[in-house]
This record gives structure tokens, sequence and C-alpha cells, in this order.
């Protein structure tokens, strides 16, 4: 059927599908019904993998167009968005993403549509869009991502989460279930768990210290899970009698060594941003005021890794966009909030695109380096063929 003979030309579906389940592939489905081709805005894209996202949006993509036939997966096409947690900011990246997709499609936006249904919190991204028709559905089924999610990472052999993805989908998790990396989002997992049963849900008070120098930004490995291997901005919990800035400064002298006198530091300090969104951090509720120093030095003074860090080093702020993947939580957004590392406008990539970007892979010898992920579509690719 053409897109001449249905309601729009096209529909938008917009999700993290972390993994696409039955209900998602009946909403797409649906949404096939009503227009002739279907942009997926694929979110959560470009991070490191953890237990909300442990799948990268080319594998998500794969995911989808493995559950179709071929005729279906030809009408779909991908936009990767990550995330901002800035909402202004993130549904201006969707919009130019779609826009241009349909662009590239020959494709009229007077004629394109929203698709959804409004579930609860989670779903008030549909108000973010006014510019687009609403395709508006119901719920397809009863299922939770979340809940997949953690009878897989408790369980993976456990086969009552398999009835509730398409079977490519399936054979695609208990392939990744078998590698000897499914062990590092596991550790993940029961990190989160023993964290929450310890501390509770939250709300908690960070801190983390950008320290810029001479062209350059601090950052630690981490030590321990949750994010062991990944880089992160030095930082950690405030203590009972602290100053949010005397916490800053010692979290960054005890995960690095950069010892100087406070007055120094006073000096430095050049701004000082508060960072809450709800998605921040798989551990719970948790609020980091990031202070950014940036120090009056010629060259780099001299750093080491300690107390939660297993390694410091000082890398060229150049150099930090192509680390988005490597870096632990939303620090590659406070990074960008003080030091401009992408453009304001809004950016996106097609899922069509020659040039994609992938997680790296976390050995142990360079969890967070900048291979490629080791989940790639072949099992998907492979199923579908044998359906």
């Amino acid at each position: 059927m053409t897109s001449a003979r249905k309601r729009f030309d096209a529909a938008i579906l917009v999700g993290r599908f972390q993994p696409f389940h039955n209900a998602h592939a009946a909403l797409l489905r649906a949404a096939l019904a009503s227009a002739g081709r279907v942009v997926v805005a694929l979110g959560s894209a470009f991070s490191a993998r953890n237990i909300r996202n442990p799948f990268t949006a080319e594998e998500r993509a794969t995911m989808i167009r493995a559950s179709l036939d071929d005729h279906a997966a030809g009408r779909v096409s991908f936009v990767f968005v990550r995330d901002y947690y800035d909402d202004h900011r993130w549904a201006k990246a969707v919009e130019n993403g779609v826009r241009a997709e349909m662009e590239r499609q020959g494709l009229r936006a007077s004629r394109a549509a929203l698709a959804g249904f409004h579930k609860d919190a989670t779903s008030d991204y549909l108000r973010l869009f006014p510019q687009w028709s609403r395709l508006a559905l119901e719920r397809q089924g009863n299922i939770d991502a979340s809940a997949i999610r953690q009878t897989y990472f408790t369980n993976a052999a456990d086969s009552s989460w398999t009835a509730l993805v398409p079977p490519a989908v399936a054979h695609f998790l208990k392939d990744v279930a078998t590698r000897a990396d499914f062990v590092d989002i596991q550790e993940e997992y029961r990190a989160a768990l023993v964290y929450r049963e310890k501390w509770g849900e939250g709300p908690f008070v960070t801190l983390d210290a950008v320290v810029t120098a001479a062209g350059h930004v601090a950052l630690v490995r981490r030590k321990n899970a949750p994010g062991r291997g990944l880089w992160a901005i030095p930082g950690g919990f405030l203590e009972g009698r602290e100053r949010l800035f005397q916490g800053a400064v010692r979290e960054l002298k005890e995960e690095t060594g950069l010892d100087m006198p406070e007055a120094d530091f006073i000096d430095a300090l050049r701004d000082v941003a508060v960072f809450d969104h709800p998605d921040r951090s798989a551990r719970g509720r948790i609020l980091t005021h990031a202070h950014w120093f940036d120090l009056p030095l010629a060259a780099l003074p001299a750093i080491h890794g300690a107390d939660d860090a297993a390694e410091a080093r000082w890398f060229p702020t150049a150099s930090l966009p192509a680390m988005e993947t490597a870096l632990f939580e939303d620090h590659f957004h406070i990074l960008d909030h003080f030091l401009r590392l992408l453009s304001r406008d809004g950016d996106q990539e097609s899922g069509d695109s020659a040039s994609l970007r992938h997680s790296p892979e976390r050995s142990d010898a360079d969890r967070a380096t900048s291979k490629c992920a080791p989940y790639d579509g072949c099992a998907i690719e492979n199923a579908k063929a044998t359906e």
C-alpha cells in the first residue's frame, strides 16, 4: 500500500526500547498501518552501557528491523538521539533529526503524526511536540521493559521473559547472555541493588569537580561498580558537616591527589551548576552540585588515582566529544554544560548514516576504549533468517 492511501505520510515513534518488546511491536504495526513510513527516534543513544540502557542505538535498530518482514522493515528508518537531561534541547534534537530524515525521504512535514499513548510521567514527552499531529493509540499490552530487564539481568535462563519479546529479539538476548561481557552488566545490576538496599532511594547530595588546565580536563577511571572502568568527573557524596565547596575540593583531592591551597581553588572557581534529572543515576535519586575550576597554569600538575579512582589522567578538552560512550552516567553532559562540547542547535544522527557511533568494549585491559561494542546485530539477523 502506498503512502498516498495512508492517513499520514509519516508516523513518528519515540522511545528507548530497552529492549524492544511485543507491546512496542504492536505499536509499530499500528503506526505502519496509519502511515506510509515510520521514523523511529531512538533515545539514550551514544551513552555507555548501563542497567537502564544496556543496548546501543544500533543494536536496538537492528532488533526492530529483525522483528518485521522485509517490506515493513523497508518502511522504517531511525534517528539516534542522546539524553540531554534537558527537555527543550532533547525535543529540538528529536525534531531536527526527524525533519532531516523526512526531507531525505521526500516526505511532507504537514502530513506527519506522533504515535503513542500516555502511560505515565515517562510519556510526558508527547506534549513537547505540538507541531505534529497526534496519532493516539491504545496501550498495546501490559508489558514493562524494566521488568523484562530485571528478570533478564537476574536470571537470563528464566524463559518467562522470552514470551514478551519478538522471537528475533529473544534470540539476540539469549546470545548476549552467553557472552563473557554480559557479566559486566549483571555486576552493574547487582551493585545498584546493593546500593539501594544499603542506602535507600534517596534523594542524595553529591559534589563533582570539573577541573581544567592548559586545555585539558582531569578525569578519573572508576574502580568499582556501578560504572567500573568508565571515566568520570572526580566527585562523591557530601559529608554531614561540609559546605558544598568544601566537599567538592575534598573529593577532588582524595581521588586525584591534586593538592593546592583552598585560596587557589576559590580563585579558580568559574561556575557551579546543579544536575538533578530524576534519571541521571541508576543508583537512586542523586542531585549533584558540579563545580568548575579553571586553573591558570601553563603546565599540567601531576595527578594520580586514589580512593575510589583506579586512575587519574588529564585529557585534552578537544578529545572529550569522542569519549561520550566511555563516560559514567551523565558526566559527558556535565562537561558539555561547562565546556560547550556539543552544538546548541540540537544534535542528532540518522540511523541510516554511513558513520555510526558505537559504545566501547569494556575489557579488563581497558574497559573504556574506543573499540566497537561486542553486542553486534549478527545474532538478530541470523535469527530472522531462520524464523
